[in-house]
């Protein structure tokens, strides 16, 4: 029976085992892995924000692995939370389990991944939030989002309790070389002139 691997904590050891999980579900006898092994492919699919893929590993983990092992269960609420972008819930469920040493690490990136994007989340969609929503979305005591945001250089107001969240920078636009915006643009002029 293959062993799980053990989960490194840097995003290219994650994504090593990722893959390793994935061989190592293919070549399995029968075509089911270990519970363990499908435990750290869920929890790595998730992390990933690959839902989709989370989903169809879900539904190809038999039944009786399923039943046998409340861990996956309790991953896959994770998962469902993520599916409905119930933030509060991802670190509600997250917290509420006692993972296992296989899980731990990539579930407590998963929490920090989740954060990351609510705050990115935030910062795209929002002039102004209360700091308790804002919170409730990063999965922080209102005081530490108030500190992790005044450390982003975003605007907190203590008496309306607002947040105003500093705008991300827009990516850099591709430049084009010289060279094809000529051609570009002689193209156009043709095209007019025909």
């Amino acid at each position: 029976m293959p062993v799980a691997v053990m989960a490194e904590s840097n995003s290219g050891g994650f994504h090593k085992l990722l893959e390793q999980c994935e061989s190592q579900e293919l070549e399995s006898p029968g075509g089911v892995a270990s519970p363990q092994v499908y435990g750290q492919l869920l929890a790595l699919y998730l992390l990933n924000n690959d839902v989709n893929n989370a989903r169809y590993l879900w539904k190809r983990i038999p039944q009786a692995i399923k039943t046998a092992n409340p861990e996956l269960g309790a991953v896959w609420c994770v998962g469902q939370r993520m599916w409905q972008r119930d933030f509060p819930g991802v670190y509600s469920s997250i917290g509420a389990q006692s993972w296992s040493e296989a899980l731990q690490p990539i579930l407590h990136a998963l929490r920090e991944e989740t954060r990351k994007r609510a705050f990115s989340l935030v910062a795209q969609a929002y002039t102004s939030i209360s700091a308790d929503d804002l919170a409730a979305f990063v999965g922080l005591a209102v005081p530490d989002a108030v500190k992790a945001v005044a450390e982003e250089g975003w605007n907190a107001d203590s008496i309306t309790r607002m947040i105003v969240p500093k705008k991300p920078e827009p990516p850099p636009a591709p430049s084009v070389p010289s060279d094809q915006q000529l051609g570009r643009l002689t193209d156009y002029v043709s095209f007019l002139e025909n």
